[in-house]
């Protein structure tokens, strides 16, 4: 899931030709490109999709918003550095089928035809 997250502007530098904030999540600080809100400053909300900032905010909106992401269990996983994102998912139980080809009703009629090596199922002579 990608969402498009509110944070507040604590700072703004610039790198070479781009505008960039150091912007708040909630209490997770990013690096961010302003380059698309010049009207933007310190002490603003934005609206910020994969690092760059999208649309200026309200606060109130801003805060509503990053209270619904924590109430939906999301914030963390939309913040999540890429390290924390491999972790989860080496933790997370393991697909047969991680392309999703094979289906719950196939792996029945594979058992229940006794095709070998797939799901125990054992051959008939």
């Amino acid at each position: 899931m990608c969402l498009a997250i509110p944070g507040k502007v604590e700072e703004i530098t610039t790198e070479g030709d781009l505008r960039v904030g150091r912007v708040n999540f909630g209490g997770v600080v990013k690096r961010v490109c302003l380059d698309y809100v010049p009207e933007v400053e310190v002490g603003d909300y934005t609206i910020v999709h994969v690092g760059f900032a999208l649309s200026k905010i309200d606060e109130e909106t801003a805060e509503q918003t990053l209270r619904e992401f924590r109430a939906m269990g999301v914030l963390d996983e939309e913040l999540a550095t890429e390290e924390e994102h491999f972790a989860r998912a080496a933790a997370a139980p393991q697909s047969a089928c991680p392309d999703g080809s094979c289906s719950a009703d196939s792996q029945v009629s594979e058992r229940r035809a006794g095709v070998p090596g797939v799901h125990g199922g054992a051959s008939r002579a």
